[in-house]
Parts: structure tokens; sequence; C-alpha cells
């Protein structure tokens, strides 16, 4: 397709679209003000589950990134073949979706001078340090190397300073995800998150999300015309997608069998994820993750329709495993009866004792789901800004 045909300013749709998430993106704002007026006591936080849906949505989003990034600079960085031109769109998807990361832990902070603080009075022996370090250098470096790029394209930058700057970008693509896995696993208190195999466990989820997002966002680039792309890149996308899948279901059954095993502490965490209140996001997981491998590896099966839904599958499924994580981990008491039982501490505090923990612990407000909502349009808002001004449409072999 040539630019005279191909929408270079995005067309009337695009337009449309970028005015809906802006008024989104205001309206999540408005919303955080709200927030930051009154308190977190409006949202479903509490002293018994202290991280909710933002935290959630940092995990995901995290993840999200990862692809966009792995997979531009797996290519270059060991001099293989790329996925036809689509590393400029994938790293912009990346970038979009660290700045919702970001955006998640400043309103989860409750004010915004609290993240100045954070640099300010900074703990560097803390992992959630880390991973403010590593966070920001992760955005940094993942808008160095869509710039090298470009400039790579212009013949500005060479070809060698490009694949360095792939290498680093790869190795700190796993180290963020990593870094973040190491904020729960190192909390020895909390028994649903202290496990050396969460490192390896976020980096596989990371890979199965971040892939089927930028699957999504080539076919329907493709479909609108903005790319160009033979259908042999998406199955080989599809593929890397199935295979991501199952390593993901192998570490988290590997986990599940060593912590379930009769006799093993950790029982009762497998219990509450196979019979429990969280029983329906673990079922959505494991089912989701392995229809959308199924998907991608029946030749057959491998159309456009169904690749959406392979990848829409494995992003819902993500989700679910990081509402898992996190609300696992409050779902067990670490002390039995601390404190006065009230709302603040218990999901039914009008109950008996034995009530007090049958339903999940934690569930966002209106509040939390419309602030969520606002990012999510920022995000959206990035991306679609990117296709009209910046040049990301596929101009490398």
């Amino acid at each position: 397709m040539t630019n005279a045909t191909a929408p270079a300013k995005g067309g009337k749709g695009l337009n449309i679209a970028i005015v809906i998430a802006a008024v989104l993106t205001v309206a999540g704002i408005a919303l955080w003000v709200v927030q930051l007026n009154d308190g977190m006591i409006q949202t479903g936080m509490r002293n018994l589950d202290s991280w909710g849906l933002y935290i959630t949505m940092f995990m995901f989003f995290v993840g999200l990134s990862a692809g966009g990034l792995i997979i531009s600079s797996i290519p270059r960085a060991f001099g293989m073949e790329g996925f036809g031109g689509i590393s400029k769109v994938a790293v912009w998807t990346s970038i979009c979706a660290t700045v919702c990361a970001i955006a998640f832990v400043v309103v989860d902070m409750g004010q915004p001078l609290r993240v100045w603080e954070l640099f300010v009075y900074s703990n560097l022996s803390s992992p959630l340090m880390w991973d403010i370090i590593v966070l920001s250098t992760y955005l940094i470096l993942s808008c160095v190397y869509l710039w090298a790029t470009l400039r790579a394209e212009a013949g500005k930058v060479s070809q060698t300073a490009l694949r360095v700057i792939s290498v680093i970008a790869l190795v700190c693509a796993v180290l963020v995800h990593t870094v973040t896995a190491w904020i729960f696993g190192l909390q020895q208190s909390h028994e649903f998150w202290h496990t050396a195999l969460l490192g390896p466990w976020f980096v596989s989820s990371a890979l199965v999300c971040g892939t089927a997002l930028v699957i999504v966002v080539v076919i329907a680039l493709r479909k609108v015309g903005y790319l160009e792309l033979d259908q042999r890149y998406l199955i080989k996308l599809a593929k890397m997608l199935g295979a991501f899948c199952m390593v993901d279901l192998y570490f988290f059954g590997c986990d599940l069998l060593t912590a379930g095993f009769p006799g093993a502490e950790g029982a009762k965490v497998v219990e509450m994820l196979v019979f429990g209140p969280l029983a329906p996001f673990f079922w959505v997981e494991v089912v989701g993750t392995a229809l959308a491998a199924v998907i991608c590896f029946v030749p057959s099966a491998r159309n456009n329709v169904m690749l959406v839904i392979a990848s829409a599958l494995a992003i819902v499924a993500i989700f679910c495993k990081r509402v898992q994580l996190l609300v696992g981990g409050f779902q067990i008491p670490n002390l039995d009866l601390v404190g006065v039982i009230n709302p603040h501490t218990v999901t039914n505090a009008t109950g008996t004792l034995a009530q007090a923990y049958q339903g999940m612990v934690y569930w966002p407000t209106m509040l939390e789901l419309g602030v969520v909502i606002g990012v999510f349009a920022l995000g959206a808002l990035l991306l679609l800004l990117g296709l009209k001004k910046l040049p990301l449409k596929p101009a490398e072999k």
C-alpha cells in the first residue's frame, strides 16, 4: 500500500478514537483528584489488604510492556530474521504500557508528593526501590531504542550500535519483571508469594500477554491499512505465543505441585485456588492459556479471527493470574486474630468468625474502576497519538 492510500494522518476514525481516549483520560484524572481529596478510604483497600486493583494493574501492564521490546530486540540482538518490520510499532506499544504501569504506581501511593519522597528518602536495600529504578531505566531505554531505530533507518546510527542497544534492552526487559517479582517473593510473611519461582513465573507471563498484545495491535493495524504484513510473520508470532503459554503453564504446574503436595504447608494455597474464592480466576487462567496454546499450534486455526481470540484469551488469563497472586497473598492471614474485627480488617465483619474470610478479602470500588479506566485511556491515547504523529510504519526489511 502506498502512502497515498494509507492513512498518513490516521483518518477520521483515528481522530474520533483519540478524542474518546482523551475524554476518558480527563475523567480518570478527575476521579483521581476525588481520591486525593477524600483519601484512600474510598478504595476497597484496607489494613488487611493494603494493595488492590492498582498494583494488580501495575503488574499486568509491566507484563504487557515486555512483548513489544522483546519481540523487537531478540531478532536484532541475535542476528535473526525479524517480524516484517513491526519493531517500531511493537516498541511504541511497550512504551505506552510502561507509562500506564508507572501511572498505577502513582495513583496507588495516595499523594503525588510521595513519588518525590520515594527518591529523596529512598532505601536502596528495598526491592520496591529496585523496581522503581529498573522501571524508570526501562522506560528511558525503550524511548532510546525507538529513537535509535528511527535514526538507523535514516542512516544516522550504525547497525552495530543498534544491536548493542537491542541487547541492553533485552536484558533490561527481563530485569524489570524479575525485580517486580522480588517485591512479592521476598516477603516471607505471605505464604502465597514466598517462592523462588516467582521471578521466572513473572517473565513467562510477561512474554505471554506482551506477545498477545502485539499480535492484536498488528492485526488491527493491518486491517485498517496502516501496516502491510505477510501472514507468515503473524504465524511466527502465534507459534511464539503458543510456546510461551506452555512454558507459563509448566511453571504454574510446578509451583502448584510443590505447594499442594500432601502434607506441605502450602496445601491451603492450592485449595484456595482450586476450590476457594479465587477458583473462578484460577480456572479462567488455566483453561484460557491452554486454549490459546491450542489455537496457536493448530495450523487450520491460525487465521486472523482465531489469533485475536487466542491473544485475548491469553491476556485475560494473565490478568486473572495477577488477581490470584495479589489477592491470594492477602486471602490467607499471616497473623490470626490481629486487632479488632471490623470492615477495615476482614471482608465480613458482621458475620461469625468462621465467615470472616469466606469471601474474597478485597474487591475494588467504583472509584478504583473509574481511575483504572482513565489510565487505560491514557495508554490508548498515547498509542493512537504515536500512530498518528510518529513514523512507525515499516521501513526496514
